[in-house]
């Protein structure tokens, strides 16, 4: 199966030398910078269990290549559409494509521009770029794939068929008969926490310690609720696991939307929180911290 993963950055570059690393054969898709770095120097990863530097395949758009069998689209939400205007002369009606970005409103866009190829994927890693390195900050690495459509043959099949090729030592795979819940539970967490670390401008263990707990709490109940009203109430393991990251009275925990923000980066904030604020009006769920959370961002992002 040839793969090619969309953005060399921090989460496409550590899942891509993973891949490569296993025997895979991977070619990234990049923007001309990137790709002129990659080629010069190869692909430079930091982890826990070791560096390394691999040589890696590269396309630029508008260069030529067969149609791939599998696109892995690792981007952040901000390049997305670019990353549909590349990817098109790269793929046929055989490509299945999986994107692993935070949120839900690329679902629908993939899906819209590229009906019945999207498969459902969610991703969890901590890593970031380091100059043009990867560096990944802790060992652990997942992916959960799923059929959009538990009752598509064809898809379940596709399934079957990509979690073998992704099932690599270093990444943890699932493959998932409910992938919707799965990513409704990644996007209620990741909202709870960059809403609440944009809101109160820190970590979870300083908003406890500055008498935030409740918040917290309040905060990640209504975004369950509007899942649950949205037909995906989480599991009692995916709660569990949110209460118990979001209330740990010494975390350093931060989240990437709150990192980019402080940086004057580019943010995924409409496209997690914004997104979501949508729905929950949509479905009458009334969601005050995460209103709040907006205007804070959006007031700093006019200034």
């Amino acid at each position: 199966m040839r793969i090619l993963i969309v953005g060399a950055g921090a989460t496409g570059g550590a899942f891509g030398t993973l891949l490569q690393e296993a025997g895979r054969d991977v070619t990234y898709l990049v923007r001309g910078r990137r790709a002129a770095a990659l080629r010069q120097d190869g692909l430079r990863l930091i982890a826990p269990s070791g560096e390394r530097t691999l040589l890696v395949q590269t396309l630029i758009a508008g260069e030529k290549a067969a149609p791939f069998d599998l696109v892995l689209v690792a981007v952040k939400a901000g390049a997305l559409e670019h990353a549909i205007t590349d990817l098109r002369e790269h793929i046929d009606a055989g490509t299945r494509i999986l994107p692993i970005l935070n949120g839900m409103a690329h679902m629908r866009r993939l899906e819209e521009e590229f009906p019945g190829q999207v498969i459902g994927g969610s991703a969890k890693i901590v890593a970031t770029l380091d100059g043009d390195a990867v560096r990944q900050m802790e060992e652990s690495a997942s992916i959960a794939i799923g059929a959009m459509e538990s009752e598509n043959l064809s898809d379940l099949a596709a399934v079957e068929v990509i979690g073998r090729v992704l099932d690599v030592p270093g990444i943890e795979l699932t493959v998932s008969a409910d992938i919707m819940r799965v990513l409704w539970e990644k996007w209620v967490f990741i909202a709870a926490l960059g809403a609440v670390t944009c809101l109160f401008g820190g970590p979870i263990g300083r908003i406890i310690a500055a008498g935030g707990h409740d918040r917290i709490v309040e905060t990640l109940e209504n975004l369950e609720g509007v899942a649950e009203a949205a037909g995906y109430a989480p599991s009692v393991t995916g709660h569990a696991q949110a209460h118990g990251i979001l209330t740990e009275p010494e975390s350093t925990l931060t989240s990437s939307l709150y990192r980019d923000i402080e940086a004057g980066h580019p943010s995924e904030a409409e496209h997690i929180l914004g997104d979501l604020a949508l729905q929950a009006q949509a479905l009458g769920r009334p969601t005050p911290m995460l209103d709040l959370a907006l205007i804070r961002i959006r007031t700093r992002a006019d200034g």
